[in-house]
């Protein structure tokens, strides 16, 4: 497991260290004592208003998991270099999120991976919980297919890394996966930012043409270097760039931002992390949703 050390001790250490010599300059500075010490309450304070402001936006300690993976050496690829990586009968290559297995709320149906809808919420199944393809990807093209029961709502994670404890979402985006019709998400958000294909709470997908519930959709994210589009039936309908001032001032608008959530806003706007790649992986939202045909080609 990789730690990321909580830096609050160093800020505590600085900030005493500089009331210390603010408090001493100020001093030697004033000749009346009275003054002497009012500036130096003032200035301490002020200070100390500055240091708990730093602390509040100092980042949660957090610790990076390390799991098992997959070779894609072990995975068809055809003649234009697209590997399959669900075969349609196994979960060879696939695992839960945080963990070697695959929870037993996730199953192969008529040849695509089906998770059965709990009604219990996100991950809220006695066995339930996201899952993974065990192979961190940086540039590439993921095509999937996907279809909703009436109500339904997942979502595709990609660039994930698994932080012990937290959701997957916290490190990665979201191409949102929704019955637009009757899930109430529909209708939250901004613009419609929280619709199929749309970078979740952040670009709403334009034009929307999801299918009607009980048909199949074909999706695409693309990654490369930077760049993110999401396709939904053949258009282009997001495109945005991570490790760049729009990514962090969306981050920021979002319930991501580093106010309401700094854990999620550190990971997020370092997406990917220092070798800006990830894991791939479908959202347990608690509602029935398939996903199958799904490939991926390498652009590295």
């Amino acid at each position: 497991m990789k730690k990321v050390i909580l830096i609050s001790t160093i800020i505590s250490f600085c900030v005493s260290f500089a009331i210390g010599i603010v408090v001493s300059l100020t001093v030697l500075s004033c000749t009346n004592t009275k003054k002497a010490e009012k500036a130096a309450e003032e200035a301490k304070a002020a200070i100390e208003a500055a240091a708990a402001e730093a602390a509040a936006k100092a980042v949660p300690e957090y610790t990076l998991q390390e799991l098992p993976m997959a070779e894609l050496s072990n995975f068809a690829k055809d003649k234009d270099g697209w590997i399959t990586i669900f075969d349609g009968k196994t979960f060879n290559g696939w695992r839960g999120y945080g963990r070697a297995d695959v929870p037993k709320a996730w199953i192969i149906d008529g040849g695509a991976i089906h998770i059965k809808g709990s009604g219990e919420g996100e991950a809220g199944a006695k066995d339930g919980g996201d899952i993974v393809f065990a192979h961190k990807l940086k540039n590439y093209e993921f095509e999937f297919e996907w279809k909703v029961a009436k109500g339904s709502n997942s979502g595709v994670l990609y660039l994930i890394q698994e932080v012990e404890g937290q959701p997957s979402y916290i490190s990665a985006p979201e191409y949102q996966v929704l019955d637009n019709d009757n899930h109430p998400d529909a209708k939250l958000g901004k613009d419609g930012n929280r619709q199929s294909a749309s970078l979740y709470d952040m670009i709403p997908a334009k034009p929307q043409n999801a299918k009607a519930i009980g048909e199949w959709n074909k999706g695409k994210i693309l990654s490369y270097k930077g760049t993110i589009i999401h396709y939904q039936n053949g258009e282009a309908v997001v495109e945005y760039h991570l490790w760049t001032q729009q990514w962090t001032d969306m981050l920021q608008a979002s319930k991501f931002s580093q106010d309401k959530w700094p854990l999620a806003f550190e990971l997020l706007n370092n997406c990917g992390g220092k070798n800006h790649e990830g894991l791939i992986g479908f959202q347990d939202h608690g509602d029935d949703v398939w996903f199958r045909n799904l490939k991926i080609k390498l652009l590295d």
